[in-house]
């Protein structure tokens, strides 16, 4: 197998499949509710997608490897509070507070890998243990209250600012949401562009293939999920910024939507195949469709309901593909 020539697979289709999608329910809650489509409301949109898609982007990386990690919440919730914890117990510059925050998520990330690679323990549970132990470190560091950041004045206008909005007032774009499309190109490039990101996929489509080729598998695994990790470190400051606080029971539940969004937008969950704007696509449905049910007064329990069959749907899509 040449690794050189390993490329990213099977996506075309999906993607154009999700774009269409997106496009069709933009149309339909703009034909139902006027709210729907003013662009204040289209950049509610945009904000609410900003840490739910870094956190996709996190979850797309580590699902082509053929893996999961269930940790991108509470893993965000943690390097929340490790930027509090420098920010406002150390007092700390934003920037450093901000690298420090990014770092811890790499290290949680190359914690998970680790257990993955050197104990063999499976992605699934390995994730799930470092869920429940990074929820649990949030809780003790914390006592269990939160970390406002009152003392860190501009830490809110990384996520809730507007750098667009200064030079097109009538625009005014958080910087969370370039923040988030930053994030994309960069992991996109790393995956279309690096010895990383060929690792990535040939990992997912044939692990004991790449294997035999003489590839150094866990060093490699270790560092996808330590780049990971990094990444839900971006979301941790993106919530903490818009919060104004670094809340230590927030966080579980946020997985599901992340590993939601990838799957909607094509990722293959046996891995091997999958695309960074495939994901951003599918976190933007998940937005749109929960801002517009909202809007039009349906009950949660049913925005639920609806998100739920999106998945089953997304999911059966992709085994209709691999039977072509």
């Amino acid at each position: 197998m040449s690794l050189t020539k390993l490329k990213p697979s099977g996506s075309t289709l999906q993607k154009a499949l999700a774009f269409g999608s997106l496009i069709a329910l933009v149309l339909i809650f703009s034909f139902l509710s006027e709210n729907f489509r003013t662009l204040s409301n289209m950049i509610n949109i945009l904000q609410a997608t900003s840490v739910i898609g870094v956190l996709a982007v996190s979850a797309t990386i580590v699902i082509i490897t053929g893996g999961i990690d269930l940790s991108v919440g509470t893993a965000m919730t943690f390097t929340a509070v490790t930027a509090g914890m420098l920010l406002t117990w150390l007092g700390l510059p934003i920037p450093l507070g901000v690298i420090g925050a990014i770092l811890m998520g790499a290290l949680t990330g190359l914690a998970s890998g680790f257990f993955i690679t050197k104990m063999r323990i499976p992605p699934f549970i390995a994730t799930l243990g470092m869920m429940l132990v990074l929820k649990g470190l949030s809780l003790i560091f914390t006592g269990t209250k939160p970390i406002y950041f009152n003392d860190s004045p501009g830490f809110t206008e990384i996520a809730s600012g507007s750098l667009v909005g200064l030079l097109v007032p009538a625009f005014p774009l958080p910087n969370g949401v370039l923040i988030l499309f930053a994030v994309a190109a960069i992991v996109g490039w790393i995956l279309n562009r690096t010895a990383l990101g060929r690792y990535t996929y040939a990992v997912g489509s044939n692990e004991e293939a790449t294997r035999l080729s003489g590839v150094n598998i866990d060093a490699w695994k270790m560092g996808i999920y330590a780049l990971a990790g990094a990444v839900t470190g971006v979301a941790g400051i993106l919530i903490a910024s818009r919060l104004n606080s670094a809340q230590p029971a927030l966080g579980q539940g946020y997985e599901l939507e992340a590993i939601a969004a990838v799957v909607i937008g094509g990722t293959s969950l046996t891995g091997g195949r999958g695309t960074i704007l495939g994901t951003i696509i599918g976190a933007l449905i998940m937005s749109v469709l929960t801002n517009g049910l909202r809007i039009l007064s349906v009950a949660p329990e049913w925005q639920i309901v609806a998100t739920g069959f999106i998945i089953i749907g997304a999911v059966y899509a992709d085994m209709l593909r691999k039977k072509t």
